[in-house]
C-alpha cells in the first residue's frame, strides 16, 4: 500500500475522477437545459377529461400535461382534500389549461386516482397561440367575417388556416410600417427639431434655414399622414375575421384572428407535421420579438444586443489590455511601484462585478456621458443622449471588468518568449522596438487571444453591472438600423443574461416562463461557445503560423 501511495497512482485516479465528475456535471446541466427548454417547441398532445372537485362538482378539463409529482396523502389532507385513510400517496398533475382571460389562471394542479377520469385526446381540440393572454384551448365551432358565418363543420379548418395566414401577412405589414417607415419618419422629425434647436442656441437661425426646416417638417408630416391612413385601412381589414371557440366549461368565446399568431391541432398531427412545427417554432424563437412581458415570443433583440455588446467590448479591451501588458513587461522599470501595480491588477480581477456597474453608472454615464451631452448635444438637453445608460457604456464597463484578464494573459505570453529570440533579433541589428513589434508581439499573439477568449466568456454571462449601465427589460428598437450613424451607441439594449433573470424571477407567470428560461439559457451557452470557438480557431491558426515562422 505504501509503495502504491508513493507511486502517485492515487493522485492520478483522484484527478481523473475529478475531471470525470466535472464533465458529467457540465454535460448533465446542458442535457437538463436542452430537454426542459427545447421541449417547449414540440406540439404536445392535449388531453380532455373530467375532474371531480373535493366539493363534489364535476368539471371538464382541457389542456397539456406539464409534469406529475407524487405527494403524501397526509399533505393533501392537511390542506382540506378528503382522501381515504388507506391512501398513503397521491399523484398530482400540473396541466396547462390556457385561457387566462377566461378562467384567470392558465396552470392548474389536479389530483389523480379518485378525482380524474380517463384521459381522451380528441382530434378537434385546437391550440391558439395569441399575441396577448397566452395560449387558448378549445374546439372550433364557426368562422365569422364581421357577423356573417363563412365556415363551420368540416370546411371550417381549411378556411380558418387560409384566413389566418392572410391575417398574419397583414399584421406583418403593419409591424413593418410601425417599426420601419414610421420609425424612420419619427427619427427624421426629431432631427429637424434638434437642428432648429441647435441653430437657436448658436444664434444662426436665419429665415432661409427656418423655411427649409418647416418645409422638411411639412413633408414628413404628410408622409406620416399617408402611413396613418394605410395603417387604419390595414387594422380595419385585419380585424375583420373572428373564430368562435368552445372552451372546457361549454361556453362560447370569440377570438379575433388578428390576435392569433398560429393555430394547430396537436392530436391530429402526424410525426412529420410535428417535426416541421417544431422547426418553425424554434426559428420563430430565435428570430422573433418578445411578447407578454417576455414570457412569449422570441429573443432576437436579446441575442443581437448580447453579440453587439461583446464585439464592441472586445474592440475596446484588446488594444488597451495588450498595450498595458507590453508596457508593464517590456518598458516599465522593475521595482516596488511595478509590483504594486501588478497586485492592483490582480485584485481588480476579483472585485465584484456590481461594483464595476456602480462605477460605470457614476463615471461613464453621469460624468462622462453628461459632459458629452453638454459639449456636443446641448440642443437635446434636458433629455440626455449619452448621459443615460446605453450600449456604449455597457460595453465600456465590461471592457473595464475584463481588462485585468487580458493584461495578465498577455503578460504571461510575453514572459514565455525565450530571451534568446530577443537577443538574436538585437544581434542582427534590429532595434528594441522592431524586436518587440515584429518578433515578440507576434509570437505572443496566441496568449493575447487566450485573454480575449476568457474576457468574452465572462462578459457574455455578466448581468449585475449591465442592469445599471444600459441593459433593459424590453428595448423598442435595435441599436443598428438604416439611419445615420447606423450604429447607435447611445441606445439601450436587451441581453440574454438579463432576459433570463427577468423572465425567471420577475415574470408574473412563472409556470409559463419556466420553459423559456431553460431555452434562453441554452441559447446563451451556445452563443458563448460559438464566440469562444471562433476566437480559439483564430488563436490556433496564429499559433501554427508563428510556430512555423520561428522554426
Amino acid at each position: 500500500m505504501k509503495n502504491w501511495w508513493k507511486s502517485g497512482a492515487p493522485w492520478i485516479w483522484l484527478t481523473g475522477g475529478a475531471v470525470t465528475v466535472s464533465m458529467v456535471m457540465v454535460f448533465g446541466l446542458i442535457l437538463l437545459i436542452l430537454v426542459r427548454g427545447f421541449g417547449t417547441f414540440w406540439a404536445h398532445p392535449v388531453l380532455e377529461t373530467t375532474y371531480q372537485q373535493p366539493g363534489g362538482e364535476v368539471v371538464t378539463v382541457i389542456g397539456e400535461l406539464r409534469r406529475s409529482e407524487t405527494l403524501t396523502a397526509q399533505t393533501m389532507r392537511d390542506v382540506g382534500i378528503p382522501l381515504p385513510e388507506s391512501q398513503t400517496t397521491v399523484v398530482r398533475h400540473l396541466i396547462k389549461a390556457g385561457n387566462r382571460d377566461v378562467t384567470s389562471k392558465d396552470f392548474v394542479y389536479y389530483l389523480d386516482d379518485f378525482f380524474l377520469e380517463e384521459w381522451h385526446y380528441p382530434d378537434e381540440i385546437t391550440v391558439l397561440e395569441r399575441r396577448e393572454w397566452g395560449d387558448f384551448y378549445g374546439k372550433p365551432l364557426r368562422l365569422l367575417e364581421q357577423e356573417r358565418i363563412v365556415a363551420e363543420g368540416e370546411g371550417l379548418w381549411p378556411e380558418f388556416m387560409q384566413r389566418l395566414t392572410r391575417s398574419n401577412q397583414l399584421f406583418d405589414e403593419i409591424r413593418s410600417i410601425e417599426r420601419g417607415a414610421i420609425g424612420d419618419i419619427n427619427f427624421a422629425m426629431e432631427r429637424v427639431r434638434l437642428d432648429r434647436r441647435r441653430a437657436e442656441l448658436r444664434d444662426n437661425l436665419t429665415p432661409e434655414l427656418e423655411q427649409r426646416l418647416q418645409q422638411r417638417q411639412i413633408e414628413l408630416q404628410a408622409q406620416y399622414a399617408e402611413l396613418e391612413q394605410r395603417l387604419d385601412a390595414l387594422y380595419t381589414e385585419v380585424r375583420r375575421d373572428r373564430i368562435v371557440m368552445e372552451v372546457a366549461d361549454g361556453r362560447e368565446v370569440t377570438v379575433r384572428l388578428a390576435d392569433i399568431v398560429q393555430a394547430w391541432q396537436p392530436n391530429n398531427m402526424s410525426l412529420p407535421a410535428k417535426v416541421g412545427f417544431y422547426i418553425g417554432n424554434f426559428f420563430d424563437f430565435i428570430f422573433g420579438y418578445p411578447r407578454e412581458a417576455n414570457t412569449e415570443g422570441g429573443i432576437f433583440p436579446a441575442i443581437f444586443g448580447t453579440v453587439t455588446m461583446v464585439l464592441i467590448m472586445s474592440i475596446i479591451v484588446t488594444p488597451f489590455g495588450v498595450l498595458a501588458a507590453i508596457y508593464l513587461r517590456e518598458y516599465a522599470k522593475q521595482g516596488p511601484l511595478l509590483k504594486t501595480i501588478r497586485i492592483s491588477v490582480y485584485n481588480l480581477a476579483g472585485v465584484p462585478s456590481i461594483v464595476f456597474g456602480v462605477f460605470g453608472l457614476g463615471f461613464f454615464v453621469y460624468f462622462l456621458g453628461g459632459g458629452i451631452d453638454r459639449v456636443f448635444y446641448p440642443e437635446a438637453l434636458p433629455a440626455p443622449t449619452f448621459g443615460t445608460p446605453g450600449l456604449f457604456w455597457a460595453s465600456l464597463t465590461l471592457a473595464l471588468l475584463t481588462l485585468p484578464v487580458v493584461i495578465v494573459s498577455t503578460e504571461e505570453g510575453l514572459a514565455r518568449i525565450p530571451s534568446t529570440i530577443r537577443q538574436g533579433s538585437l544581434a542582427l541589428g534590429a532595434t528594441k522596438g522592431e524586436t518587440l513589434w515584429k518578433v515578440v508581439v507576434p509570437l505572443a499573439t496566441p496568449a493575447m487571444m487566450t485573454g480575449l477568449i476568457l474576457a468574452i466568456a465572462r462578459a457574455a454571462g455578466e448581468v449585475a453591472p449591465l442592469m445599471l449601465v444600459g441593459v433593459v427589460k424590453l428595448a423598442p428598437t435595435l441599436p443598428i438600423d438604416g439611419n445615420f450613424p447606423y450604429i447607435h451607441l447611445e441606445r439601450k439594449i436587451m441581453h440574454l443574461g438579463f432576459h433570463i433573470y427577468d423572465v425567471g424571477f420577475q415574470s408574473p407567470h412563472a409556470e409559463a416562463a419556466e420553459a423559456l428560461v431553460y431555452a434562453t439559457a441554452l441559447i446563451l451557452v451556445l452563443l458563448i461557445v460559438m464566440l469562444n470557438l471562433t476566437a480559439i480557431t483564430i488563436r490556433n491558426r496564429l499559433r501554427e503560423k508563428y510556430k512555423s515562422d520561428s522554426d
